[in-house]
């Protein structure tokens, strides 16, 4: 999501997207951004200076090697743990609707408040670990890997 936003402002800002505005038109906290763009950074598709974020790779970009990295990365305790519950729920068809997820985060072994709930699904979205799809029945997330 961070990397298409770059791409997007690439051509607006030639000498670099400013990070004021990758701040202003991602849905992301201060810290996971700059984590993000850091990593980006280190991995030499992006180079970060000056609070400027400029692209440095314009082929196909594969930021996690495999979703292992993905779970090494960044997954927090809560998280890995809603994962687990996630991938047991969802059974081998890796689909649960997000009325079954969201009670399970909620009113399951975690016991979230709504926000947290929210915030659990987005960061796993985030970090490429489940999709939203919309299917005739309703909204489901898939899980991907």
């Amino acid at each position: 999501m961070v990397l298409n936003q770059i791409k997007y402002f690439q051509n607006e800002y030639k000498n670099g997207v400013p990070y004021r505005i990758l701040k202003l038109d991602l849905d992301l906290s201060e810290m996971d951004l700059k984590d993000i763009i850091n990593t980006l950074d280190q991995k030499g598709i992006v180079s970060y200076q000056d609070g400027s974020v400029t692209l440095l790779e314009t082929g196909t970009i594969n930021v996690w090697e495999s979703q292992e990295d993905v779970k090494k990365e960044e997954l927090n305790e809560t998280e890995e743990k809603a994962f687990e519950i996630i991938k047991n729920v969802a059974g081998e068809s890796g689909l649960i609707s997000k009325t079954l997820l969201e009670g399970n985060m909620l009113y399951g072994e975690l016991k979230l408040t709504s926000l947290k709930t929210y915030s659990l699904i987005i960061a796993l979205e985030n970090k490429g670990l489940i999709k939203k799809i919309q299917r005739p029945d309703g909204e489901y997330y898939t899980l991907n890997f």
